[in-house]
């Protein structure tokens, strides 16, 4: 007797029924009538059903607001560790008052009910991309945790599929939608600072296995499986690993303590890049590009990791922010900054920061402040970027961080750790998307994934 979900289909059933799913979607611009919502007080039919997919400590995050926010009603839970999955179900059965929010260990069993409009995706990096393909197959518009992928490739494919299914996606870049942030980044991009020269942002070394700037691999001893973990399914696409609590174990140790793992995420890419990548791309208007080069270090020309852009502007990965001043010279004395996720901004007028975690936003001249118009230098964290999700599902507008903002922001790391691997400097087209005439280079924009999973 095959064993049944708690929604009473099996994997068999869901893949059986594929074929039917992505003829339900052929005409995607139909809009769930629990999407448009109603006037006057909002029944749970009105709301736009949503499930959470993977509940580590981000994942906690998109639970809270999920069942916070009286335009959602939360449908289903995942999680392929049990101990995780009942706690969001618990959550979800005391806010509602009901059982009628299901959990899964499935994904792909979420994905087959008509009853959800969109999935928040909080799983480990190298997840990302497949679940949001198979959610934009199955007609669920897409919240996504960065990085949106692990190669260039896969980003590649994942905008493809997007557009071609008109889902609504994204990225959860959320520190570009703080007040604060927006002001600046906009000031820039609009000419405040005059033409920018050169932007400086952290790239974080590992530390836990010494001072590598890429993720590694690191040969871990097999530990036995704790109860209740379908360790098969978290693993997934990626190459086997045995299981190892470095990867994974309750309580939650960190936000992300698999991303060391090359097969699993992608340093920092996963810790901070993709919001810094995110930002300063905005702030210099090659969001939607990448840069032409990217320089190495070993040639002399940077201390330091070095993309160079089309119209001039030159971003420096650095691992600290002593570097902007010890090495690169480019502050005045005295100056601090600090923080993460965002940059330093040096253009012909003066300099100004964009990072959040830091005492407060440092710049100079004074004048540029004024001319800002920013009352107050203390960046706050509250932002409407879920929020803006949800209206963008309703009105089947572009998200702010939608699918090729997302890919763009982390391709940007992928390019860094691909100088990194090969230990050389490297010429980008950020049209095609290729290294011209190197094939070596080439070679790492994609990888295979484990049978039988396939994009």
């Amino acid at each position: 007797m095959r064993k049944r979900t708690e929604a009473g289909v099996t994997r068999r059933d869901f893949l059986r029924g594929s074929g039917v799913a992505a003829a339900a979607v052929a005409a995607p611009l139909i809009v769930p009538s629990s999407v448009l919502g109603a006037p006057g007080k909002i029944t749970p039919n009105d709301r736009i059903g949503v499930a959470v997919i993977g509940i580590g400590a981000m994942g906690k995050g998109h639970l809270n607001w999920s069942l916070g926010n009286p335009g959602v009603q939360l449908r289903a839970v995942c999680e392929v560790d049990t101990e995780r999955r009942n706690y969001a179900w618990k959550r979800a059965c005391d806010r509602y008052g009901h059982q009628d929010c299901k959990r899964y260990n499935d994904y792909r069993e979420i994905l087959a009910r008509d009853d959800i409009d969109a999935v928040l995706i909080a799983t480990p990096d190298h997840w990302h991309t497949l679940q949001a393909i198979d959610a934009a197959k199955a007609g669920k518009d897409i919240y996504a945790e960065k990085p949106v992928s692990l190669t260039i490739g896969e980003g590649q494919r994942l905008i493809e599929v997007v557009r071609q299914r008109a889902r609504v996606f994204q990225t959860g870049t959320q520190y570009r939608s703080l007040a604060t942030t927006n002001r600046i980044v906009n000031f820039v991009r609009e000419g405040g600072l005059g033409q920018v020269k050169s932007v400086f942002t952290l790239w974080s070394r590992l530390g836990q296995f010494g001072s590598s700037f890429i993720p590694v691999n690191p040969p871990l001893p097999a530990e036995p499986v704790p109860d209740g973990l379908d360790w098969d399914l978290w693993v997934g696409p990626a190459p086997w690993h045995d299981y190892n609590s470095r990867y994974h174990r309750n309580p939650i140790p960190g936000v992300v303590p698999w991303a060391f793992c090359e097969d699993f995420g992608a340093a920092s890419v996963t810790y901070n890049f993709s919001h810094s990548a995110d930002v300063i791309q905005y702030a210099i208007g090659m969001e939607r590009s990448g840069p032409v080069e990217i320089l190495h270090p070993r040639d002399g020309q940077f201390p330091t990791l070095t993309f160079r852009y089309a119209n001039g502007v030159l971003v420096h990965l650095i691992d600290h922010w002593g570097v902007v001043k010890d090495q690169y010279h480019a502050l005045p004395d005295g100056t601090r900054p600090s923080g993460n996720f965002g940059g330093v901004f040096v253009g012909e007028r003066g300099w100004l920061s964009s990072t959040y975690g830091g005492n407060r936003i440092e710049g100079g001249p004074e004048s540029i402040f004024a001319d800002m118009g920013l009352p107050n230098r203390v960046v706050s964290r509250a932002n409407n970027h879920h929020g803006s999700w949800l209206d963008c599902i309703r009105n089947r507008g572009k998200c702010s961080a939608d699918e090729e903002i997302g890919h763009r922001a982390a391709s940007l790391g992928y390019l860094a750790i691909i100088s990194h691997k090969l230990e050389r400097s490297l010429k980008w087209d950020p049209v095609k998307e290729e290294f011209p005439d190197d094939p070596e280079a080439n070679r790492l924009r994609t990888r295979a994934m484990r049978e039988p999973w396939r994009m």
